[in-house]
């Protein structure tokens, strides 16, 4: 008796179709599974004739036989369960024969016969509505991140009994209800109001908001850093329903989602420990999960005490920054991971946190010269904007009044606008923000006045800077003039936008 299921295998971030085809046939008794099957994937013949038999339905005394095809990619996961006991079941008549034709089934199975939930459930559907498939059954867990995608009917079972109840009557539903609404009101718990002084640094994290800028922050401990940081993902603009759909199909894949609000409504923000390891941080292993890289995309990445970070792992950055996306290359194949997100790194001056005050910092130059050029030059040539923290004064740090210029809700406003202005330049091209200006459109979009351009060449030839800082140093002025309201880049916008790419000439020398 042969039959076959539909279901999915994970390749890196994208779902792939796997049909899963079970012959039982006279022969030697035995239960095999072949169409290269991982380990994970091969103990699913323990997991089915456990389940199986704690729902009274016993293997019959023959040959069974499970092909996932197509067999040139690799199957990984435990999503495999469900189809392949949903097939032995039709071959044994405890389902109508056909009744799974054109769903796509997946799903965990615990030994008592239970469906548990697993990784990639919305990649899955995703996949399963542009194959044609006429509806999706998954882990009952799993049922709100199904139903996120529209116009395919989906159905959650939490046991044997109620797959098989769903495939007699045909449960799905008809069409999608559970459509989250990600236009809540955003309440300021982290304003930038609360930060005492710091003002070029807010100017900084502005500019970097408004043209999606990298930026470093450097300055003493305890100066605000991360403060600025953590408050910066606010001024961005919201998520677009398919902007959150992306993301949130990438943490599916990463078993990073609520069970009860699966959708990621707000924009990432991801800021792991300097010990990080390069793997972690770009992703991979053995079956590819997305990295830190990956999970911070259309988001923030903050690299908090970023010299204390291994080289490695520093230089891994390079890639994505430039091209939006990281490749990672395993035998069974490359895959790519988006990663466009929005660089933040802090860092101190010097390893005890004071250079150049000489009456509290300790180090000699030679300390702090190995220190700072941890930072490649590539990797600061990388970083549009690079502003400097100093530690508040005391009648800043103790002034009862907030400072209203800067407060988290006017900044949003003045980033919208700025982005609004960017959204209509760019409305033919495949990018949308200043910082993405690729360098064959520099000249067309990043357009100076005679005064800005002279010195820009100025600073061109005085500093010493690279094409790719001058590249920097227009799209961050662009940003400037778009603040400021103007088309055209004039001097003022040109000589801020050196201002914040002077600190890496004063203390990388």
């Amino acid at each position: 008796m042969y039959t076959s299921v539909m279901s999915a295998s994970m390749q890196g971030l994208e779902a792939v179709l796997v049909q899963v085809e079970v012959d039982v046939s006279n022969g030697f008794p035995g239960f095999f599974i072949v169409g290269n099957p991982n380990s994970q994937v091969r103990e699913a013949q323990d997991r089915v004739r456990t389940a199986l038999h704690s729902r009274n339905i016993s293997m019959p005394p023959r040959r069974i036989t499970v092909n996932l095809s197509p067999g040139d990619i690799q199957k990984t996961g435990t999503a495999f369960d469900l189809p392949i006991a949903a097939a032995i079941m039709e071959a044994m008549g405890h389902l109508p024969p056909g009744g799974l034709q054109g769903v796509l089934v997946a799903g965990e199975l615990g030994l008592d016969g239970r469906i548990r939930a697993v990784r990639g459930i919305l990649p899955m559907t995703v996949m399963a509505r542009e194959q044609g498939c006429i509806a999706c059954i998954v882990p009952k867990e799993n049922l709100k991140e199904a139903e996120m995608v529209e116009n395919i009917p989906v159905a959650g079972a939490c046991s044997l009994e109620e797959f098989v109840q769903i495939v007699k009557k045909r449960a799905w539903t008809k069409e999608k209800n559970h459509i989250e609404d990600n236009k809540r009101e955003m309440s300021w718990e982290q304003d930038f109001a609360d930060i005492r002084g710091q003002v070029p640094a807010k100017r900084a994290a502005l500019l970097a908001a408004a043209g999606f800028h990298n930026l470093l922050l450097m300055g003493t401990p305890g100066s605000g850093k991360t403060m600025i940081a953590r408050r910066l993902p606010a001024l961005l603009p919201r998520l677009t329903r398919q902007e959150a759909l992306e993301i949130t199909g990438i943490y599916s894949v990463a078993g990073m989602l609520s069970r009860e609000h699966p959708l990621i409504e707000e924009r990432p923000f991801r800021s792991p420990h300097h010990t990080i390891s390069p793997q972690a941080l770009a992703g991979g292993g053995r079956i590819p999960l997305p990295g830190e890289i990956t999970l911070a995309h259309r988001g923030v990445l903050f690299l908090d005490e970023l010299p204390e970070m291994s080289r490695s792992s520093l230089e891994i950055l390079r890639q994505p920054l430039e091209e939006k996306q990281i490749w990672i290359a395993r035998t069974g194949g490359r895959y790519c991971f988006p990663a466009e997100f929005l660089l933040v790194a802090a860092m101190n001056p010097c390893p005890c946190g004071y250079y150049p005050d000489r009456n509290k910092c300790c180090c000699t130059p030679g300390e702090v010269s190995r220190y700072l050029n941890r930072i490649s030059q590539p990797l600061l040539d990388r970083l549009d904007l690079c502003a400097e923290t100093t530690a508040p004064t005391y009648g800043e740090f103790r002034a009862l009044r907030k400072e209203e210029e800067w407060t988290t809700k006017k900044m949003k406003i003045q980033v919208s606008e700025a982005q609004k202005i960017q959204k209509e330049r760019y409305r033919k091209e495949n990018f949308q923000f200043n910082g993405e200006i690729p360098p064959e459109k520099i000249s067309q979009y990043c357009v100076t006045d005679g005064a800005g351009e002279k010195l820009l060449q100025a600073a061109f030839t005085d500093l010493g800077i690279s094409g790719r800082a001058c590249n920097r140093i227009l799209r961050v002025a662009k940003t400037a003039a778009d603040l400021a309201g103007s088309e055209i880049i004039r001097e003022e916008h040109v000589g801020e936008a050196i201002g914040f790419r002077s600190m890496d000439k004063q203390y990388w020398k």
